[in-house]
């Protein structure tokens, strides 16, 4: 028979929401770089509704729109 490894859970991480501490501004600006570089056009992400959840994980409403500048 196989021997399973007993895998421990770490409640005090589960616990801690590291999410917490990261800027909502700090994600806005991170999803319009990574989506602009893949459309290859300017795009901006507005992040609301924050609900962080117990278990380390958020939900929130994001919108990614591509940016308007009637200058170009």
């Amino acid at each position: 028979m196989e021997d399973k490894k007993e895998r421990t859970i770490d409640i005090d991480k589960l616990l801690k929401n590291k999410l917490k501490a990261v800027s909502i501004s700090d994600l806005e600006n991170g999803i319009s770089k990574v989506v602009s570089d893949l459309v290859g056009e300017d795009y901006k992400c507005t992040i609301s509704d924050v609900k962080y959840s117990l278990f380390s994980g958020a939900d929130f409403h994001l919108k990614v729109e591509l940016s308007y500048n009637p200058e170009e």
